[in-house]
């Protein structure tokens, strides 16, 4: 699918390292024909001798010579980036952006007419291949189009399709949502300590549960109550834990943390 095809990643900070890194280890293109960015030249020259991709610190450099440019730049950057895109960017070549709460109009809006963009919500363990990303199409973009973007994120993780109008509600579930695990591995890990558990002991057995139990969901499709329930004994241990999380409002936290992010997500895109 993407044979031939070069590819520009600009911007070189952790999801512009983590797509070189999924793209050249799994072979999609050759890393030669991969041209990452930065303003940085020691992160440049890092990347070089990691990844053996080519690099520089010329964005319209780098995107005139690519059929494939991925926009990995923080949303407060994007116009700045753009803005000289323009010149070199027309609808021979298909750019994905992951600039979290920036729509495709926006970036339509800086480009030439009948750009191709495809609009993705990767999160941050794609750093360890197991990211999940969000794609939407723009209206000019092709079939085809969401295909190689789909199989550029599936080099570090799982994709699923959606509507540009959910992309701020994933960016406050799947794009925020390893923060707020981060948070209950550690509040278990203090509890452990707390119920005289050593810390390394602590920590691991909480990372490794919460790991477990969603690959559990995964790989058994049943649903998370189900699965709830099958550790959950009439009068046992669980159930108690679960009373005690109900009376803390660990429920209601966490719904009210994704919709906090979502209504954030939405502010970026404004410009706010």
């Amino acid at each position: 699918m993407l044979k031939g095809k070069k590819i520009s990643i600009i911007g070189g900070g952790k999801m512009g390292e983590v797509l070189a890194g999924g793209i050249t280890a799994k072979k999609l293109v050759p890393a030669g024909d991969v041209s990452v960015t930065d303003v940085v030249q020691d992160r440049l020259a890092y990347l070089k001798n990691k990844y053996k991709v080519n690099v520089s610190g010329d964005n319209e450099k780098s995107a005139r010579g690519a059929d494939i440019i991925i926009l990995a730049v923080k949303p407060q950057m994007m116009a700045e980036v753009l803005a000289p895109l323009a010149k070199v960017v027309d609808k021979t070549k298909l750019v994905i952006s992951i600039a979290a709460g920036i729509p495709i109009g926006f970036i339509e809006g800086y480009l030439k007419k009948g750009a191709r963009i495809v609009r993705v919500m990767p999160n941050t363990p794609a750093l360890i291949g197991e990211g999940a990303a969000a794609l939407a199409p723009g209206g000019t973009a092709t079939e085809a189009d969401l295909a190689i973007a789909r199989s550029i994120f599936d080099s570090v993780g799982v994709t699923v399709i959606v509507k540009e109008d959910l992309m701020d509600a994933v960016t406050g579930l799947s794009g925020s949502g390893p923060a707020y695990a981060f948070i209950i591995i550690d509040a278990l890990s203090d509890a452990g300590v707390l119920m005289g558990i050593p810390r390394d002991i602590s920590l691991k057995l909480a990372a490794k549960t919460m790991l477990g139990a969603a690959r559990l969901c995964l790989e058994t499709g049943k649903h998370p109550g189900e699965l709830r329930d099958m550790v959950t004994s009439p009068g046992g241990t669980t159930i108690a834990g679960i009373k005690a999380l109900e009376n803390g409002g660990l429920r209601a936290a966490l719904i009210n943390a994704v919709e906090a992010a979502t209504l954030r997500s939405k502010e970026l895109g404004k410009g706010k």
